[in-house]
């Protein structure tokens, strides 16, 4: 069935995240749904992860039901077409664009793939359960995703020691590839096989 919430792209999602003042990044937000809807915790509900993106007690006061119901419309927007993504088994982290060619430009994604990876998928995979059991594999490839993250924080600082930034925007490309095959492993072993039981709607 066709979701009745549509995106709003990426350009007026991040106008619509300022207007409410969203300390969390739009490639996290995407990031963290993803995880979260990858998650085990059946019990995470879309309106848990979308509160997450604020402080505690810094959520937009939603002064009417009709500026809620658009607030939470939007949100399910990106919620859908994060979905949508993990059906056809197809994420990807941000696109690179020019930063592989500048020292600055290398460090700004550096600092964004950690906070993709740990600040996203996998805080969004654990949904606030601490105690979550998972399977061994599982709790293997989240581990390895925290491990890649980190990868992430060395080639930052291997830039202040370097001036060859070929060698590292290769080692960079190579560590996306693998956070990317690593997600992808999780969506075709644990989450596709139980696909139709992870819709979810906001009431």
């Amino acid at each position: 069935m066709e979701s009745q919430n549509k995106y709003l792209g990426d350009d007026k999602f991040k106008k619509f995240l300022e207007h409410y003042n969203c300390p969390t990044p739009l490639e996290i937000v995407k990031l963290r749904f993803i995880g979260s809807i990858c998650s085990p915790n059946l019990e995470l509900r879309p309106t848990d992860v979308i509160s997450s993106f604020w402080e505690q007690g810094k959520a937009p006061r939603l002064e009417t039901k009709d500026e809620a119901d658009l607030f939470f419309k939007f949100f399910m927007g990106l919620w859908d077409e994060m979905f949508q993504l993990i059906t056809k088994n197809k994420v990807k982290l941000s696109p690179v664009g020019s930063k592989l060619t500048t020292k600055e430009g290398i460090k700004t994604l550096c600092a964004m793939r950690y906070s993709e990876i740990e600040a996203g998928f996998v805080e969004g995979f654990w949904g606030g359960k601490e105690d979550l059991k998972l399977q061994a594999y599982l709790a293997e490839i989240i581990d390895s995703l925290s491990e890649m993250a980190s990868v992430y924080n060395t080639l930052a600082k291997k830039l202040d020691k370097s001036e060859n930034i070929a060698e590292i925007s290769k080692h960079l490309v190579y560590t996306d590839t693998m956070v990317e095959k690593a997600i992808a492993f999780i969506i075709e072993n644990s989450v596709l096989p139980r696909i139709e039981t992870l819709k979810r709607v906001v009431h």
